[in-house]
């Protein structure tokens, strides 16, 4: 069997487990290589994303090459299949249908004097989205990005993502990025296109906030632009986690372990928690079978050779607080009254219920964002929203009783900060002239 089973509560086994759990979300190596590129392409701008596109994705682009014309989109729309374009299309109407859900409202309330407090979302005005296409072209990255900042009412939607030898941007991708909404699109990955984002170039301005997933090396440059650009999440390599009992069936478990080991990074994660021992063994030896006729075989054995564990538990509730450790970017509960687990969840990017939900439904089809923290981030980090595309504005509208009713108490914050302009900024508004 390639992938170990371990005890939780061996001590022999600890370190591997720990190892597990401290596990990074990006190789802090990756770092060092971002911030000489994003320098370079702070400083020479298309020059440097020229040179960056030539030496990691083997592809010679000039300036006139970067942006996708309206005549490729064109194109690429006969091409793609009746098959492909309807489930392009069901897929952003259920996120569309989700994201209008989860839009939070304006709201209002009333001061104690007659004054009104309250919150307002605005869209931002223009976001950049990072669209991965190392091993395969992510098409259901695009709803789960685009399709968001368009609900939220964003008017420039601009989108990196990296061509092939020839300059080509897959068929289905490109009909995708047409339909969910977005305005510019660019044949530029890696590095090179977080930092054409956050800094812009003479022919494409920068914007306000980057949004999406990536490899190791997108990831740690979106680390590094933070604060010229605002950011989502860290959303690196995929993981996943599953608790099972012995209820549930290890071809299913096996399957749902190697969706996710099959990206190519090398950096995935999948781990199986469960109390049966019998499911353990089966799912050891069926993850040997079915990675077998996988076709992206290369991938998903670099993930079973240091990124996939089986940790057998005790009890469920032992497993559950081993994966609240863990803060999984995605979460299956495969065991008998799944759904009655649901509030014992405290830290995953997204929770699956049962065997008929599969990790891939939130991959491609169910509605809410796959775009979700990784790393152990999800501890602190919560998954993309339409909600990350707006601005909250929160708005005073005091009475002239209300500013009355607490001029004591500004008073006293100000004495208490020394800051007498404060105070004095609002007691003047009740001075005789």
């Amino acid at each position: 069997m390639s992938v170990k089973i371990l005890k939780l509560n061996d001590r022999k086994q600890q370190k591997v487990i720990e190892r597990f759990l401290a596990r990074p979300a990006f190789d802090p190596k990756s770092e060092t290589v971002a911030r000489e590129v994003l320098d370079a392409v702070k400083k020479d701008g298309n020059r440097a994303v020229v040179k960056y596109a030539k030496m990691f994705d083997k592809v010679s682009l000039r300036v006139g090459d970067f942006k996708v014309t309206r005549r490729e989109l064109n194109d690429a729309r006969v091409r793609v299949s009746d098959d492909i374009q309807l489930a392009i299309r069901e897929s952003r109407k259920r996120v569309v249908e989700f994201s209008r859900n989860g839009m939070r409202k304006d709201w209002r309330m009333g001061s104690p004097k007659g004054g009104t407090l309250g919150e307002q979302f605005m869209p931002l005005d223009r976001v950049g989205i990072y669209v991965p296409g190392g091993e395969a072209p992510l098409v259901s990255t695009v709803l789960m990005t685009v399709t968001l900042a368009k609900v939220a009412g964003v008017q420039e939607i601009v989108v990196c993502t990296p061509c092939k030898k020839g300059r080509k941007l897959n068929d289905g991708l490109l009909y995708a990025l047409d339909v969910a909404g977005a305005t510019e699109i660019y044949k530029v990955g890696g590095i090179q296109a977080i930092g054409m984002m956050a800094y812009g170039t003479s022919t494409m301005r920068k914007v306000q906030k980057i949004a999406g997933p990536g490899g190791t090396y997108v990831t740690a440059a979106k680390r590094l632009v933070y604060g010229d650009v605002a950011l989502d999440l860290v959303a690196g390599p995929s993981e996943i986690a599953i608790l099972a009992d012995h209820t549930a069936d290890s071809r299913y478990v096996a399957a749902d372990m190697l969706s996710q080991a099959e990206h190519g990074t090398g950096w995935e994660r999948a781990v199986l928690v469960t109390s049966s021992e019998k499911l353990a063994m089966e799912v050891a030896v069926q993850l040997d079978e079915q990675s077998a006729t996988l076709s992206r075989q290369k991938a998903i054995q670099k993930v079973m050779d240091k990124g996939m564990l089986i940790v057998v538990v005790g009890h469920l509730d032992e497993g559950m607080d081993f994966c609240n450790k863990l803060a999984p970017e995605h979460l299956e509960l495969m065991m008998d009254g799944a759904r009655n687990w649901l509030k014992k969840v405290r830290s995953a990017g997204a929770v699956f219920l049962g065997m008929w939900s599969p990790e891939c439904t939130g991959d491609f089809v169910a509605g809410p964002s796959h775009v979700l923290p990784t790393g152990g981030s999800a501890g602190m980090f919560s998954g993309l929203t339409v909600d990350d595309f707006r601005r909250r504005t929160s708005f005073v509208g005091f009475t002239r009783a209300d500013l009355r009713e607490v001029l004591p108490l500004i008073e006293s914050f100000g004495e208490v900060e020394g800051l007498d302009g404060h105070a004095r900024s609002a007691r003047i508004r009740f001075e005789g002239k």
